[in-house]
């Protein structure tokens, strides 16, 4: 059973922006509902409903309703005519084919002063003899009966009948009530009967087990409704009802054969290696974008523009980047390892994709391997260092670790004698003697001193 709620109201008033108190048109039409409830109180304002095509078996809940002009009840399963003298406003009534056997039940509407259009084609009461004309005689406001207009002389002739019109369509009323109380009886019967035929094919069933259980049961589900469609029946409410709710129970249980199926297992997003694998089971198109100048990684994943982004889930992680798309999923294997705890996701406003930005993780100085160090000669003072340049995407200088232990720190400043603090003695340079062959030795001349 469908019931009236107010997110169903809601749903239904989009072109009022959701809004229910200030509603004035709403159609509810084919929704499966059983029973006229709570717009009276929730939408006072109601000028138009539609009903049409449910399962209503009685008009109520609809006299506060003092704006409404018109009501469509169309393919419902009601039985008579009431509870709408509050409905001041009423100009139009539709209540085609439906169950209305009670013909005097369109007394009722005389405190409609402003009906000017009925429509009861497809009930049993049109097949009264006197139908129209006793239809025209009680409501003297109308203009027009089932699509026909009421014309001047239509009037006339009809309240000049009346009193015989009345009197015939009384008695087949009454002719209609008894027949359709049989009906209710026999109908009652009927389902006593076949009650008990299903409990006894579900003994039996619970009896049976295995595969034997299983397909029994299949057989005497297709023959019970194989005979459910084959059997005649009456066209009443009550057969109308008791379809729906057979196709309901079919409905339910193929949904529930659906879901004990076993699921087509998902693909492995890893292998057995270790290794993460590319996927991408919606077939979205997608660009990776390497930004080296703010060295990060930005993935344009072109998700549906209106689709609710609750349907997504990102995963990042370092070495590739996971996202779920309605449960689809989309995988990709990055270049480099990136940081998942800086990574960033957004949907554009104007596009609706998603773009995920994921920043590089930084790189690190790392030693460079061991290698045959050349031998250095015993008697160089002169340390050795070895300085690498690695030609990457950046260059970094690297430094062998290894080499700075064999560094000789004692011979890096030359050895000297030191000197000690002393007087300091100036040593006069001796001049070697030079005897010339002119030279005469005067003994009264004085020696020379030093």
């Amino acid at each position: 059973m469908v019931r009236i709620t107010e997110s169903l109201i809601r749903q239904r008033a989009e072109h009022n922006d959701c809004e229910i108190f200030s509603l004035e048109e709403i159609s509810l039409h084919q929704q499966e509902i059983e029973r006229i409830e709570h717009i009276d109180k929730w939408c006072r304002d109601l000028k138009i409903v539609y009903f049409q095509n449910n399962l209503i078996p009685k008009i109520e809940n609809v006299g506060r309703l003092k704006k409404l002009e018109y009501l469509n009840l169309a393919l419902n399963n009601i039985e008579r005519i009431e509870n709408l003298e509050g409905c001041e406003f009423l100009k139009k009534l539709d209540l085609t084919v439906n169950f209305v056997g009670e013909l005097t039940s369109v007394e009722s509407l005389k405190h409609n002063v402003h009906l000017r259009e009925l429509f009861l084609v497809g009930n049993p009461c049109s097949e009264f003899g006197g139908y129209r004309k006793f239809v025209i005689a009680t409501l003297p406001q109308l203009k027009s009966l089932d699509g026909k207009e009421i014309t001047r002389s239509d009037q006339i002739q009809a309240l000049q009948d009346y009193p015989g019109v009345r009197h015939q369509v009384v008695e087949q009323e009454q002719a209609y009530i008894l027949k359709r109380t049989m009906e209710k009886e026999a109908l009652q019967k009927n389902l006593e009967e076949k009650g008990n035929n299903k409990e006894n094919i579900e003994n039996k069933q619970s009896n049976s087990d295995g595969e034997e259980n299983k397909d029994q049961m299949n057989e005497d589900e297709d023959e019970m409704n194989r005979k459910f469609w084959e059997e005649p029946t009456l066209y009443t409410p009550e057969s109308r009802l008791e379809v729906h709710r057979h196709i309901e129970k079919n409905r339910k249980l193929k949904d529930k054969d659906k879901n004990q199926k076993k699921q087509k297992p998902r693909r492995p997003l890893i292998t057995a290696e270790g290794r993460v694998l590319n996927i991408n089971e919606s077939k979205i198109d997608f660009t990776l974008t390497d930004d080296e100048e703010n060295n990060q990684f930005i993935l344009d994943l072109a998700v549906y523009r209106h689709m609710d982004t609750s349907l997504l889930d990102i995963d990042v992680q370092p070495t590739h980047v996971c996202v779920m798309v309605k449960g689809k999923v989309f995988q990709l294997v990055l270049p480099k390892e990136v940081n998942p705890d800086s990574s960033s996701a957004k949907r554009s406003q104007t596009t609706g994709h998603l773009l995920v930005t994921m920043p590089k993780t930084q790189e690190m100085v790392k030693a460079k391997p061991k290698s045959t160090s050349r031998t250095r000669s015993a008697t160089s003072t002169q340390p050795h260092t070895h300085v690498t340049r690695t030609t990457q995407q950046n260059e970094k200088l690297e430094v062998d670790p290894s080499k700075h232990l064999s560094i000789d720190l004692f011979n890096i400043v030359t050895e000297r004698n030191s000197v000690a603090q002393r007087p300091l003695i100036f040593h006069q340079q001796k001049v070697s003697e030079r005897i010339s062959d002119d030279f005469q030795d005067n003994p009264e001349v004085p020696p020379l001193t030093d």
